[in-house]
């Protein structure tokens, strides 16, 4: 889920991370080995027609994931919801949303992945629930029944909130129900009240709920915005409170310890230290986080995510060195470029136009080559691009409520424009471009949000089995994953630190060496690293002819990349 923070205090934990031993080759484990794709229900296949995606759609898109390679899919959440926020309101943790399907579709969807040893984990939303979450209505319903305390409350005058807080989708923080003569926190849509983590019942509902879906047989669970569940309103706390990993560590002990799972927590605010906690070896917490400082690094300093500004290579490169050899024996990255709420990596730091195919290559050489678990969101294998709508044709609520903000306050409609085009989750949401035909093969009929137009050029069909192509540029770098250790266990060395074009580095293992070199623009430049490298075996590189047989080069193309070995 976006979070925007920049007007809330973040208190940072007094725990520090302890010290940990460097994991051996032995401690791997299968989702260090893994691939995993993220799927958005809604956009991925509709199977019924009526122009949503579905889990019956999810079904018959197995085989295309087997081919693709992943051994895990993320699905963003099909619980019911009367979706607000898309699912990130959640009304019923244990029933699949009438949208997507049944909850039978649910457990046909896990065994079916399961035959092609693809494990669905899933995406939970603890810090909050839908007003219309039957705890909600209870708690709303009096101050005395025995679920109010299931959120959090404050006194307070109407017209007069308890404090200035904001709530991440533009507003107050606080609403007032006069019903028991209160505000509730929410840090999201008006629609989503916050959790009361501190109330022991609220924590033994959800572990109850949790152990639920592992005994159905899910393979993990992707946790949104972990990092705000101890949130203290009072003194303006969002993230990282004060009892924030004690409540992790008894939520993974009561629940994610009992199973051989993949967990991974987003936290927005997280630092190398904080995530050395989140994903400790020892398993304490979650297998690992998200973290989205690299992502944020395109935005004014102190502004929003709205608020444009070019990409600082030089700081980009800073930033993801720090947290590969911050995690490196002691921790565990989580490596992405897209996501339900980001825009299309290709739009954002490549070149959808002239060198679409080749930045889209360059980005996936770059991320892939890295120590962490990758996931690829869907069509990101296909190099789909960002859209230009009218205002009127977006459906995402965020998006909606930044546009009548701006456009309220008095700013350039061309200028709030340009920030939807570029920064909109909605960029990722438009359906999956499956082929050329009407609606691109998602549905039958229209869409709940319009498909991409470069859909006929863009497209699954034309890229499964076709060398060269985005797709199977993909599929090869994950068997490299699965095929050269040093991929899994490699130190990380960043090269050229200070070249202001190529991004490049060194993975080793005492077996193997590898090196990863990507010319992140569009125009050529010389590479000044020969010497040893002039003999290695060219594993990938993303230009045509760029086969095992091709030595090093000395000069990289526009977004050129090439990974090399030796062993």
């Amino acid at each position: 889920m976006e979070q925007e923070r920049n007007n809330q205090s973040q208190h940072q934990p007094q725990e520090q991370a302890p010290a940990q031993e460097k994991m051996q080759p032995s401690a791997t484990r299968w989702w260090q080995n893994a691939v995993i794709y993220q799927i958005y229900p809604r956009s991925f296949q509709d199977s019924n027609g009526d122009g949503i995606g579905d889990l019956q759609g999810i079904i018959r898109r197995l085989d295309y994931l087997e081919r693709l390679g992943i051994d895990g899919i993320w699905l963003s959440p099909v619980c019911k919801s009367p979706q607000d926020d898309n699912g990130y309101d959640i009304s019923d943790y244990q029933d699949i949303d009438p949208m997507f399907g049944s909850l039978s579709d649910m457990e046909q969807l896990i065994e079916e992945a399961k035959k092609r040893n693809i494990r669905i984990i899933m995406d939970l939303v603890l810090n909050h629930t839908s007003d219309e979450h039957p705890w909600f209505v209870e708690a709303k319903s009096g101050r005395d029944n025995p679920y109010h305390d299931y959120y959090v409350w404050r006194d307070g005058v109407e017209g007069i909130p308890p404090n200035e807080m904001r709530a991440c989708f533009g507003g107050s923080a606080w609403q007032w129900v006069p019903e028991v003569g209160q505000y509730y926190f929410h840090q999201f849509s008006v629609r989503q009240p916050d959790l009361n983590w501190d109330n022991p019942k609220v924590r033994q509902e959800i572990y109850e709920m949790i152990r639920w879906w592992m005994d159905k047989g899910v393979g993990g669970f992707r946790l949104d915005v972990i990092d705000q569940i101890a949130k203290v309103p009072d003194k303006g706390i969002t993230n990282n409170g004060p009892m924030l990993h004690t409540y992790i560590q008894e939520l993974s002990r009561e629940t994610f310890q009992k199973g051989d799972l993949v967990t991974v927590g987003e936290a927005w605010g997280a630092t190398p230290e904080l995530a050395k906690l989140y994903s400790s070896p020892d398993g304490r917490e979650f297998s690992m986080v998200f973290q989205f400082e690299h992502i944020n690094l395109d935005q004014q300093e102190g502004k929003e995510k709205w608020d444009l500004a070019p990409l600082p290579f030089l700081k980009l490169k800073e930033v993801l060195n720090q947290w590969q050899t911050g995690l490196y024996g002691c921790g565990w990255n989580s490596l992405f470029w897209d996501n339900h709420d980001l825009p299309r990596i290709v739009s954002r730091w490549g070149d959808d136009g002239k060198y679409r195919e080749e930045s889209a290559k360059m980005l996936a050489t770059l991320l892939h080559g890295m120590q962490g678990t990758p996931y690829i969101y869907q069509g990101e294998e296909l190099g789909m691009t960002n859209v230009k709508y009218s205002i009127e044709e977006y459906r995402d609520i965020e998006t909606l409520n930044m546009y009548r903000e701006r456009m309220g306050a008095g700013c350039k409609k061309e200028e709030v424009m340009a920030s939807v085009y570029a920064k909109s989750r909605d960029n990722a949401r438009t359906p999956m471009q499956w082929d050329g035909g009407e609606y691109a093969g998602f549905s039958g009929s229209t869409p709940w949000i319009r498909v991409n137009p470069n859909y006929q050029k863009i497209n699954a069909a034309s890229q499964v089995g076709v060398e060269g192509s985005v797709f199977e540029y993909y599929r090869r770098l994950v068997k490299l994953r699965k095929e050269h250790p040093v991929l899994i266990d490699g130190r990380f060395q960043l090269l050229l630190e200070r070249d202001g074009q190529i991004f490049a580095y060194l993975r080793e293992n005492g077996q193997s060496r590898l090196l990863v070199v990507c010319n992140f623009f569009g125009e050529p430049v010389k590479c000044g690293l020969a010497g040893e490298w002039d003999k290695a075996k060219l594993l990938i590189g993303n230009y045509e002819g760029a086969g095992e047989e091709a030595g090093f080069s000395e000069v990289l193309r526009p977004y050129e990349a090439r990974m090399y070995l030796v062993s």
